[in-house]
């Protein structure tokens, strides 16, 4: 006969209970507390204990891995790519370490981007406090001075931050594949300034402090009798707490709060702050915005907000994979008319490069990025776009006659 492994770690309980059944009022109130804590038990948080602890390295060479020449992430021993199930049936745990990994990654791109692209790191809000929550932003040293053109990168949603397209794309691929670095040295190559938003650093989080529950013997104006009986619940609730406590954090985890960035608190406001502080100032009389997934529907909501500002300033926008809806962010007609002459979003296709792809919204035109993903998974930018403008008296006519050149990379899903 086979038992399960539930039955396995609530026999133990079961058996207390059938103890305890049999006793008087007291054991009644403990048989009601175990059968709560049966009802609230899950099994995925009661199989932590199985677990190692959650202690991981803090740097690559700590995880034993390393970049080689060509920006693959390989084991310093073995030679060997990232292997995810470092230990097997323990998935939770693998993921916790690769993300801990991620975090090292997030680092290593940030220190690439300011040692290997020459960026500079400028911290948000500009009026920040020494102790308020910060953010960040990177520039090349000409984005608010060149008068000619400056390039704008929004990357999408999830873990990835500034100078990343995708994590996975680092770790499983190459830092081509998955950061913005080979876009900003094209970018800057060509005479671009660079400005690099970091839109999901909406927040820091902090250990949550531990609430002290006063007990109500605190209150001496109460009759004694009444502080005396809140006391017992008080105890016994506690106890109860910690009970259950014991099993559904058996790693005792730390318990975080978030404390969030003023006026970055969401990739959209974050996209309007550094518009109105940095690009909007900036001397380029062109300005040229890649926005890829979720950036693309920052960049809209920016045009909904400063849509005055925004046309005057913006050149042209290539979008890869935007995740923008016009009706659902309730862009208006002429938000909508500029976006067909000034944008085009770069989808994933099977279809020939530049093939136009049928859309059902009357924004900006859909065309083949040249490439056949598996469209539930999220993927990296297809290539690099450098736009370039031909000599021209009107800036009607300017936008229309835009060169969108696209140095295609393969395009890959993130595995």
């Amino acid at each position: 006969m086979s038992i399960s492994l539930s039955s396995l770690i609530l026999l133990p309980i079961w058996i207390n209970m059938s103890q305890i059944q049999q006793g008087g009022p007291d054991e009644k109130e403990k048989t009601t507390a175990l059968k709560d804590l049966l009802s609230r038990i899950d099994l995925d948080e009661l199989m932590k204990k199985d677990e190692p602890p959650l202690d991981f390295p803090d740097t690559l060479e700590g995880f034993e891995y390393a970049f080689n020449e060509k920006g693959q992430l390989r084991h310093i021993k073995t030679g060997e790519p990232f292997v995810f199930n470092y230990r097997e049936d323990l998935h939770r745990w693998n993921q916790k370490r690769y993300e801990a990994l991620g975090e090292i990654i997030t680092k290593y791109v940030y220190d690439l981007l300011e040692k290997d692209c020459n960026l500079k790191k400028i911290f948000i809000p500009v009026d920040a406090t020494e102790s308020e929550p910060k953010s960040f932003i990177f520039m090349s040293e000409d984005a608010l001075t060149n008068p000619q053109k400056l390039m704008v990168l929004i990357h999408g949603s999830g873990v990835v931050r500034a100078g990343q397209w995708a994590r996975k794309l680092i770790i499983n691929e190459d830092l081509d594949s998955g950061t913005q670095i080979p876009f900003i040295k094209r970018a800057m190559d060509e005479g671009y300034g660079v400005i690099v938003l970091n839109p999901n650093e909406n927040c820091i989080e902090v250990e949550k402090p531990k609430t002290h529950v006063q007990s109500s013997s605190d209150s001496s104006d109460e009759p004694v009798e009444k502080r005396e009986r809140k006391d017992k619940v008080f105890k016994e609730t506690k106890k109860r707490r910690d009970f259950y406590e014991k099993y559904r954090n058996p790693q005792r985890e730390k318990e975080m709060m978030q404390l969030y960035i003023r006026e970055n608190g969401s990739p959209e406001e974050h996209t309007v702050y550094v518009w109105d502080h940095f690009i909007a100032k900036s001397a380029a009389e062109n300005v040229f915005f890649v926005a890829h997934s979720y950036g693309g529907l920052a960049f809209v909501e920016l045009m909904i907000q400063r849509e005055a500002d925004v046309k005057s300033k913006v050149t042209a926008v290539a979008l890869t994979d935007s995740v923008h809806n016009v009706w659902h962010q309730e862009a208006g007609k002429t938000i909508r008319e500029w976006m067909r002459e000034n944008c085009c979003n770069w989808v994933s296709s099977s279809e020939p490069l530049d093939t136009s792809v049928e859309s059902m919204l009357p924004d900006c035109p859909r065309v083949s990025a040249g490439g056949e993903v598996n469209p539930s998974l999220p993927v990296s930018d297809s290539g690099f776009f450098l736009i370039s403008l031909r000599d021209t008296t009107h800036k009607q006519e300017e936008c229309r006659r835009i060169l969108i050149i696209l140095f295609l990379f393969p395009l890959k899903s993130c595995l």
